[in-house]
Parts: structure tokens; C-alpha cells; sequence
């Protein structure tokens, strides 16, 4: 078993204790705070029988590794997720689900990527994939925004993005990158297929070799003055829109 991690934020930490409580170690919480949110957090806590500790918020701060954990902060063993990609597609084939996947090509800022991980969870993503190389891990500040999806969404971070859209291909899963010169928009593709979409770091966008790999390109319609989104915003107009496609 892999050793435990620290997790902190309502959010984080209140989904893990919903949807696996006996990976909970403890929780540690700020006993200075009395208001209404903190006391039903530790009411859903003690209903799941997980271990509460009190601590000042110097300690959660050092455990946490920011001033932003809220009051709380945990220690929980590691949850059994899919364990690669290929595990998580043959699962979709039998269970006759299209798939839905997030792909980001150099996002490294990890409250991007917690940003793009929540989005993925709402809208029904099945994973989100990263290279190795060029992009940030899962750390504590990324399950912190992520508000517990760090939890329910597979993160596969893979040694060559390219081959893993041609693989994609070959099980034909449709890989569609966005860009801002595309000749069509998100509104004009089909998402109802089995699909990834393709997103880059915001400025730089997709690296030339994602792009070429993608089988077609997509932009997002702007009105305003700004030339383009945030990645997370991006990929949450991309992924709702797939969602309203497909008629969730």
C-alpha cells in the first residue's frame, strides 16, 4: 500500500469521507472555528466514524502546505482507481458507454489542472490525460481546487501524448483539438462520437506534433475583446457542450 497523503478544503475532504470513509485516517480541524459550516462538517465526519482531531491553524498550515485549507485537513490512504487507460476504455466497451476524454497538453499550474478536474467530474468526463513531461501532478493545492474530483476522476499522465492519440484513434475515439484558427467551431463537430478533446496551456495552446495527431480542429466562438479562455473555462465549454449533445 502506498503511503498516506494529506488532502485539505471542505470540498476535498468531504468527498472523500462520502465516497470512501474507511481511507480516511484522521482529520485534523481548527477547533477555533464554531460556525455553522465547520459544525456540520464535523456532524457528517462523526456520522461516518471518522477520527476527528483538533489542531490550531499553525499546524494545519504546515501539514497542508498552505493557508488554505479551511480548517481542515486529513490524512488518507490512497483510493484503488482504474489503473490505466486501456483498463479504463475496455471497461466503457463492455459496459456499451461512449467515452468522454479530457486531454491537456502542457497545463502546469496546478490550480489549472484542479480547475480542469472539477470541471471533468461535472460534466461526466471518464479521465483526464496528461503528459508526463510538461505538466502538473496531483498534489495537494490541485485536490484542494479540484473540490474532491481529484477523488472521482481518473488522471492518466502518459510518457508520449502523440501515441496516445494514435491509440485513441485505433480504438476510434475521435480526437478533436481546439485552436483559435480552426475553420469550424465546437457547435459544428459531433460530440455524441466516442471522443477526446484536446486542449493546450493557455497562450502557448497545443504543441505542434498534439496537433497534427488531432483528427479535427475546433475553435471556440469569441464576441468579446479577449482573444481567448482560461484552459479550465475551455475545457468546460468543450466538455458541456458534448454533454449537451449527448442529452445529459
Amino acid at each position: 500500500m502506498s503511503s498516506p497523503k494529506v488532502i485539505f478544503g471542505f470540498h476535498a475532504v468531504g468527498v472523500r469521507i462520502k465516497t470512501a470513509p474507511k481511507s480516511v485516517l484522521e482529520v485534523m480541524f481548527d477547533a477555533s472555528r464554531r460556525d455553522a459550516r465547520m459544525k456540520q462538517f464535523i456532524a457528517r465526519a462523526q456520522e461516518a466514524g471518522v477520527r476527528l482531531v483538533e489542531a490550531d491553524g499553525l499546524r494545519l498550515s504546515k501539514l497542508s502546505g498552505s493557508h488554505g485549507h479551511q480548517g481542515v485537513v486529513a490524512r488518507v490512504e490512497p483510493v484503488a482507481q482504474v489503473r490505466s487507460l486501456d483498463e479504463l476504455l475496455e471497461g466503457l466497451e463492455e459496459a456499451g458507454t461512449v467515452p468522454l476524454l479530457l486531454v491537456l497538453d502542457g497545463v502546469t499550474d496546478p490550480h489549472n489542472l484542479g480547475a480542469c478536474l472539477r470541471v471533468a467530474d461535472g460534466a461526466g468526463a471518464h479521465a483526464v490525460i496528461a503528459p508526463k513531461d510538461h505538466a502538473a501532478g496531483i498534489n495537494a493545492t490541485v485536490a484542494k481546487v479540484a473540490s474532491g474530483a481529484a477523488e472521482t476522476v481518473p488522471y492518466f499522465m502518459v510518457t508520449n501524448l502523440a501515441r496516445t492519440l494514435n491509440e485513441l484513434k485505433e480504438r476510434n475515439v475521435w480526437c478533436v483539438g481546439t485552436s483559435d484558427d480552426a475553420p469550424g467551431t465546437i457547435y459544428q463537430s459531433d460530440f455524441k462520437r466516442p471522443l477526446a478533446l484536446v486542449l493546450g496551456a493557455e497562450g502557448e495552446g497545443m504543441r505542434q506534433l498534439t496537433r497534427k495527431t488531432c483528427d479535427e480542429l475546433v475553435s471556440i466562438p469569441m464576441a468579446g475583446a479577449v482573444e481567448s479562455l482560461n484552459v479550465s473555462v475551455a475545457s468546460g465549454v468543450c466538455l458541456y457542450e458534448a454533454m449537451r449533445q449527448r442529452g445529459a
